[in-house]
């Protein structure tokens, strides 16, 4: 999904938000039991992918703590 995104002409962004703060669900990396990671992980240094760690950038773009996602 990610190539998708980020193949073809014009702006892209392509980001992996890395689920490391358990609390508001769980957290999940190169070796949990919920799903893993490695391979996303090791592919974002070659192809330039943006990872956002949830437990730290989270703060810095929801300083409160309230966040919801909307469809």
């Amino acid at each position: 999904m990610l190539e998708y995104d980020a193949g073809g002409d014009g702006p892209r962004i392509a980001l992996i938000v890395h689920h490391t703060d358990a609390e508001p669900e769980w957290a999940y990396d190169r070796q949990s039991h919920v799903g893993k990671l490695d391979k996303a992980l090791d592919e974002t240094a070659k192809r330039g992918w943006i990872v956002i760690d949830m437990k730290v950038d989270w703060k810095a773009a929801f300083p409160d703590g309230k966040w919801e996602f909307r469809v």
